[in-house]
């Protein structure tokens, strides 16, 4: 085999493996809402990314994380139950003086118009991610419930699921 052909063959490769899982993730939005309408040190937007996990028997389950250390630090959990997690941090300085909320907007760059089951709210030099299942149901008209949360590269990670 020629230096050019292994080259061509291990490129496609080469470009699966750096993408891995991220590229099958789903892109959430979430639009900045600033109270009062001024928006004056707020982030115009967050991004946050979900991810399916291969079907298990019985049930299903969605990894997610929100990128919230680019305007915050000192995140940790505050507040955690079988259906919801607040996870709060210190807003970096220049959105210290935000208020505002920020909710789902768009998934995978279309209108998402559903119940946003991941808000933001930014207050009082606070930013608070809350994921909240309440009234998410599943295939069996169960309420899904929150599996994990745990913080990673200074963002907040979940794993939601339910039955099928």
């Amino acid at each position: 085999m020629t230096l050019s052909k292994a080259l061509l063959l291990a490129f496609p490769l080469s470009i699966l493996g750096s993408l891995g899982a991220a590229s099958l993730a789903t892109t959430i939005q979430l639009n900045v809402l600033p109270l009062g309408g001024t928006g004056v040190g707020c982030p115009e937007a967050l991004t946050a990314y979900e991810t399916r996990r291969p079907p298990a028997p019985g049930g299903y389950a969605t990894d997610g994380m929100i990128q919230l250390a680019a305007i915050a630090t000192n995140i940790s959990v505050t507040q955690l139950t079988d259906f919801s997690a607040v996870w709060t941090g210190t807003l970096k300085p220049e959105y210290t003086n935000c208020k505002a909320t920020a909710g789902m907007s768009t998934v995978d760059g279309e209108a998402y118009t559903s119940h946003s089951y991941l808000r933001v709210q930014m207050i009082d030099g606070q930013a608070r991610v809350i994921l909240d299942m309440t009234g998410m149901r599943d295939a069996n008209n169960f309420t899904t419930t929150l599996m994990e949360q745990t913080m990673r590269e200074g963002n907040p990670r979940w794993t939601w699921g339910g039955t099928d």
